[in-house]
């Protein structure tokens, strides 16, 4: 059967199940769904094995976890397809007018016209859920109150707390899909776990603002009632208010160290606090009881499939091969990676060194090509904070090996760039490493293929002469200039802190050979942006196992005891429910990496055979070790390409509206004002033919 047809029978099914979800969404406030849909499913499913927490299993957790599991396979399917088909122009130009900035400057940073929609969408699903419960207010009669002891206002401030608190867990529900970085939901909706982060500081901000309104609603109900008291009550088989306020607790450490101020001057502090999510997340479980979590229980259990597939890929030592150091406290770092593992220009991934850190990891962009550069990855870093100014101190001294683990790469799916016929990439100093793997990969495409690349136009901003050594890296270690003479590839280069070209000899680039222990093992492929048919197995058999776990235990542990009538202890329950995942998970998820492994093992030693061979796969690279003169680079493969502007800044609305072409594709990473300058002149509207894109990282 043709693969597409598959897909195309998996895509109908797929939006079939994803507009039920959205049904479910707007119907769950309502009466409807309380008194009519939920008891009339729950009396077909409650069953002995599964107890009263089924209905939400099968009306919430299930229906996601099987879209993330056909996603796989359609992701899977589509792996050998050409992503990269023409589409209409028509087509192409009504996603471009969706795509561009609406709103460039404010606090939600650049938005686009599809994110201000679905922004405005997922606030009004709130509104729509907090008005319909708040309009069951009216039923809240003095008779009513009388027979609670308590005042009118004081029995609708309690249920207004509850309705804010059931509100916030709609945030809650999708918190997690923008961090699971390896999941198959994003790339269905067209989306990059480092694109995506911003909705989930989005839903961050939300979560946290209605939950803290949640609780201090009920600290004031339980005040001015007597009922402060209630402020230490562990219910044995109902809400447990001591949970829920230390889950509380745990979520405002975390919420406080998430704003600008306080990430950008101490990141370690920002890091380390997002680790309290693990306590956010368990007590907030025990306060609401296992049933009511299989709400937002999806996508959490999805970050948690990536977060052990992310584990296990980081505990293997990378084999770190080379590294080249520039004057502009820049470092190139060259890894040995399987050929199985690909990935498309502009991904990331993340670095840990344990002799600087054991606990910290950061995002840097992939410089190499998959395609040009089968055997090796390489990432850029620039030492701007005190743990990349460490990096490259450590590199600077005589040093023979470097213990490096590494989680990733993570990008997009498909070379969406190339749909243009021109690409217009603006970057500030080290916002420049992106579009690094964009031209290596158009430098591959123009000696192996016969279609028409497009034309590229690099505008490069840097602050001294000495960052235009960061053109260098254009070209691999073992590269030539006649890499660039099948493309058409113009640079200009702004020197904004400098009048006049300086040069220093006494700096120069060095390149430096490791010598790795034969226990550091090539870089080998996640499970899920590298294997989706074995993440779709994993999500189903780790499911499908968990509901095994989780029958037996109901069958033959809770339901003697409880026989379905909620008097069984419910932080037990909750308790024994999240082993019950957290067993599945790790279980499958370990036998599917063990398997794998025996494949990744037989590259891994045909890589260190050609090593072995030849240092780094070539002879030329022999020409690279050691010393070079900074006045050589990048002059000697990039002159004719290359023209350098001091003492300015590039004139960007000029450039940009002088670009005649039908497509023109604008790309920019660098300062947010830098991003946000491009945006601007990108939606003015005066140029139909721009298309706008922002490359930037939030972690």
């Amino acid at each position: 059967m043709d693969s597409r047809f598959v897909r195309a029978t998996i895509r109908l099914l797929l939006t079939v199940i994803f507009l039920g979800i959205c049904m479910m969404w707007i119907m769950a406030p309502t009466n409807t769904y309380k008194q009519k849909w939920k008891p009339s499913i729950s009396k077909k499913v409650v069953s002995t094995y599964f107890g009263t927490q089924a209905p939400n299993m099968l009306i919430w957790t299930f229906p996601v976890l099987f879209v993330a599991s056909l996603g796989s396979l359609y992701l899977h399917l589509g792996k050998n397809l050409n992503q990269n088909a023409s589409q209409s122009n028509e087509k192409n130009h009504r996603q471009a007018l969706w795509r561009k900035p609406v709103l460039v400057k404010g606090p939600l940073g650049i938005v686009s016209g599809i994110e201000l929609a679905l922004l405005i969408m997922f606030i009004a699903l709130l509104v729509w859920t907090l008005v319909t419960y708040l309009r069951r207010l009216h039923t809240i009669t003095p008779k009513a109150a009388a027979k609670e002891g308590v005042k009118v206002w004081e029995m609708k401030l309690f249920d207004i707390a509850l309705w804010i608190g059931l509100t916030g867990n709609v945030c809650l529900a999708f918190l997690f899909y923008p961090v699971a970085r390896g999941s198959s939901v994003l790339p269905l909706l067209g989306l990059t776990s480092e694109g995506s982060i911003k909705y989930h500081i989005w839903l961050g901000h939300m979560t946290m603002v209605l939950f803290t309104i949640h609780g201090i609603c009920y600290i004031i109900d339980w005040a001015v009632t007597g009922n402060i008291s209630e402020m230490l009550k562990w219910s044995h088989s109902d809400i447990s208010n001591v949970a829920g306020e230390i889950a509380l607790l745990g979520g405002l450490g975390l919420w406080a160290a998430t704003f600008p101020q306080i990430r950008r001057k101490t990141f370690e502090l920002f890091f380390y606090a997002h680790h309290l999510y693990i306590i956010f997340v368990f007590f907030f479980i025990l306060h609401v009881g296992i049933g009511y979590t299989f709400i937002m229980l999806p996508g959490f259990y999805l970050f948690t499939v990536d977060r052990y597939l992310r584990f296990l890929q980081s505990r293997t030592s990378v084999r770190l091969l080379s590294a080249r150091l520039l004057p502009c406290n820049v470092v190139e770092l060259n890894f040995a990676k399987t050929h199985g593992l690909t990935y498309n220009p502009t991904s990331i991934m993340f670095v840990n060194v344990p002799s600087i850190s054991k606990l910290q990891w950061h995002p840097f962009t992939v410089s190499s090509n998959s395609n040009m550069e089968p055997d090796k990855i390489s990432v850029i870093i620039k030492s701007e904070g005190s743990w990349s100014t460490k990096l490259y101190q450590m590199l600077s001294s005589p040093i023979e090996r470097l213990d490096v683990s590494i989680e990733g790469p993570y990008g997009p799916q498909s070379n969406h760039f190339l749909r243009h016929d021109t690409i217009v990439m603006v970057s500030g100093g080290s916002g420049i490493t992106p579009f690094i793997s964009i031209i290596r990969e158009l430098i591959f495409r123009s000696k192996i293929s016969q279609c028409k690349t497009p034309d590229m136009i690099l505008i490069a901003v840097f602050k001294s002469s000495l960052d235009l050594t960061m053109l260098d890296l254009l070209l691999p270690m073992t590269g030539s200039r006649s890499e660039l003479s099948n493309l058409k590839l113009h640079i200009e280069a702004y020197v904004t802190k400098e009048k006049e070209p300086t040069t220093d000899n006494s700096k120069r680039v060095r390149s430096i050979l490791f010598k790795p222990l034969p226990t550091d093992k090539p870089m080998a492929p996640i499970l899920g942006p590298n294997s989706w048919f074995w993440l779709a197995a994993i999500i189903s058999s780790s499911f499908i196992m968990f509901l095994i776990l989780i029958g037996i235990i109901t069958r033959f542990y809770i339901y003697p005891r409880d026989h379905n009538k909620n008097e069984f202890s419910a932080s037990t329950k909750a308790v024994l429910n999240v082993l019950a995942i957290c067993v599945s998970i790790a279980a499958t998820a370990s036998a599917a990496v063990f398997w794998n492994k025996r494949q990744y093992s037989r590259e891994a030693t045909h890589v260190q055979n050609i090593e072995g061979q030849t240092p780094l796969g070539s002879p030329n690279l022999r020409a690279y070790n050691g010393d070079r003169e900074l006045e050589s680079l990048p002059h000697q493969s990039l002159a004719q390409a290359t023209k350098v502007h001091h003492g300015g800044r590039p004139d960007l609305k000029r450039m940009l509206f002088e670009r005649r072409e039908e497509s023109v594709g604008v790309l920019v990473c660098g300062p947010k004002k830098l991003r946000h300058d491009v945006a601007a002149i990108c939606s003015s509207g005066l140029a139909d033919n721009l298309h706008f894109e922002s490359i930037s990282f939030s972690w």
